[in-house]
């Protein structure tokens, strides 16, 4: 047993001593082989085959440390700039590129590529500084945005004017900065990433609006017939009229129909004209029938669409139907109004008083020309409405509890007076009116009335089948109304005696707004209006009146 065992051990001993030599051996080529980097090995275009951590590093660092300050030329577009990477904070890390092509390894696949030499390229170890990265990002993008240009047709007085459009760019900060990040030891030209934005209208359709249509239409003046009016827009003043609207991407020439308006209206006022009633003019010892006329207007819409043709056309004519609008009062309307000779007249006197004639010349003038249609309620008090300051009245005396004050309107009882007695012998419809309180002698007994806004009120009915108008004229110190209309009735007033005479009192006033007054009685009477008509029967009206005493006021 013995002699088996020893004659065992010389093979497993040698079977040992073989693997060990086979270890030492692939130790060793693993060494050699972690020393080098392998044939065939590139760094960025670099060859480093075959060479130890410091030739490579030396080879690495003349080759690539230069690209760092070499500029590089980024693009947007048709927009370029150039960037510098080491301004950016890029680089390489030589020393740390040089180690990772020969690191000891006891891998059979890295020892094979070895022998092989399959070393094929090796990524570079870079270095960056975010902060620096992203401001030189920052900078190159202001220089390779560009805003978006719509473009457009701009009319001028001197014509019209292209602007061609231009898309809009601008960089996308996060992916540019890892575009140069990857790209830049490569060298050459970067194509940035960014968001393009295109113009609403391509510039083909612009550059074609303006060359058929923009550039003609703004070329020479335009004119415009309006019934029978002509009126010549000069070129520098269609500017503001002419505009381009887009619509789907199709830019269209448009003409401005309210502008156009106001040019022509500008040019020829005459264009527009409203509609002027027929009126009578009676200023004359016969009364003139005044033609209505028809107004006519510019429809800017239809305006617009008759001018955008003519800009094409060589006469650079269009004619435009304009909108009629018709008087309210005719011609005919006014003939049958039947008003052809003087119905009544009536005049009164008025004393010296600045302020009260002015009121009195206020209201008369207000009153001028009044037209009261045949079964037509006429007011005094709607026809001048509140006396005011801002209508020019003036305060002067009017009564109030039977005494003498002032306030704004006072003597417009004098115009109402006077249009009392014009009515009365034109035996119109007297359907309320109301006498001053205290007689007044400048006026007819039972024969006056006075107003005040607006409580106290003068009306009349136009009963006479025809039209009234109301002509007034204050000459010097009097005040004359007269009728014109058809004469209906003979008109004759009949006053009865004073009846109830009441002596007045005398009254002391210590108040700073004090008015004197002068006495006189207070008394009834009745005045009775008779009417006949071509001898036929008589109609009368009884117009009875009580007036207060008018007591004397002594002011201290």
């Amino acid at each position: 047993m013995p002699r088996r065992i020893l004659g065992a051990h010389p093979r497993w001993a040698a079977l040992t001593v073989l693997v060990v030599l086979v270890g030492l051996g692939y130790v060793s080529l693993a060494a050699w082989a972690g020393t080098r980097a392998p044939k065939g090995t590139s760094v960025a275009g670099v060859d480093v085959s075959g060479l130890d951590r410091t030739r490579a590093a030396a080879r690495l660092d003349r080759a690539l440390a230069p690209r760092a300050h070499a500029t590089v030329r980024l693009r947007v577009g048709s927009s370029t700039t150039t960037l510098r990477p080491s301004d950016a904070g890029l680089g390489v890390d030589v020393a740390a590129t040089a180690r990772s092509l020969n690191e000891f390894s006891l891998r059979p696949r890295t020892i094979l590529r070895h022998l092989r030499g399959d070393g094929g390229p090796v990524p570079p170890v870079l270095t960056e500084d975010p902060q620096r990265l992203a401001a030189a990002v920052t900078q190159a993008a202001a220089v390779l945005d560009q805003p978006l240009v719509q473009g457009g047709i701009r009319f001028t007085p001197a014509g019209a004017e292209l602007q061609l459009p231009a898309e809009g760019r601008r960089v996308d900060r996060p992916a540019a900065g890892e575009a140069i990040r990857r790209g830049w030891l490569g060298g050459g030209e970067l194509r940035l990433p960014a968001t393009v934005t295109q113009p609403a209208v391509p510039a083909a359709a612009l550059r074609a609006l303006y060359e058929r249509q923009a550039r003609p239409a703004a070329s020479g003046p335009l004119r415009v017939v309006v019934g029978d009016r002509r009126v010549t827009v000069p070129r520098e003043r269609l500017a503001p009229v002419l505009s381009v609207r887009t619509s789907s991407g199709t830019p269209r020439l448009e003409v401005v129909g309210p502008v156009l308006k106001e040019v022509l209206v500008g040019i020829d006022p005459k264009v527009e004209r409203a509609p002027r009633d027929a009126r009578l003019d009676v200023d004359g010892t016969r009364p003139t029938v005044v033609p209505s006329r028809t107004g006519q207007r510019l429809d800017p819409k239809r305006l617009g669409e008759a001018v955008l043709p003519a800009l094409a056309r060589p006469d650079r004519t269009a004619a435009v139907r304009p909108t009629l609008s018709q008087p309210r009062t005719s011609t005919a309307d006014i003939r049958r109004l039947g008003v052809r000779e003087v119905v009544s007249t009536f005049t009164t006197r008025f004393p010296f008083n600045p302020p009260r004639t002015q009121n009195i010349r206020i209201a008369a003038r207000t009153l001028d020309g009044t037209l009261v249609r045949p079964g037509e309620m006429f007011s005094l008090n709607a026809a001048l409405g509140r006396r005011t300051a801002a209508k020019g009245y003036q305060k002067a005396p009017v009564i109030n509890g039977g005494r003498l004050e002032h306030d704004f309107g006072g003597g417009v009882s004098q115009v109402s007076t006077t249009l009392f007695n014009a009515v009365f012998f034109a035996g119109l419809d007297t359907v309320e009116h109301k006498p001053h309180s205290f007689y007044i002698s400048r006026y007819p007994e039972g024969r006056e009335a006075t107003v005040s806004f607006p409580t106290v009120d003068q009306k009349f009915r136009n009963d006479s089948g025809h039209a009234v108008v109301v002509k007034t004229r204050v000459t010097g110190s009097e005040i004359t109304v007269t009728l014109w209309g058809t004469k209906v009735w003979d008109v004759e007033a009949r006053k009865g005696p004073r009846t109830n005479i009441r002596p007045p009192r005398t009254i002391r006033d210590t108040d700073g707004t004090c008015v004197p007054q002068s006495p006189s009685p207070g008394f009834d009477v009745v005045v009775t209006r008779v009417m006949s008509r071509d001898g036929g029967p008589v109609r009368t009206e009884r117009f009875p009146t009580r007036y207060i005493p008018e007591d004397r006021v002594i002011c201290a």
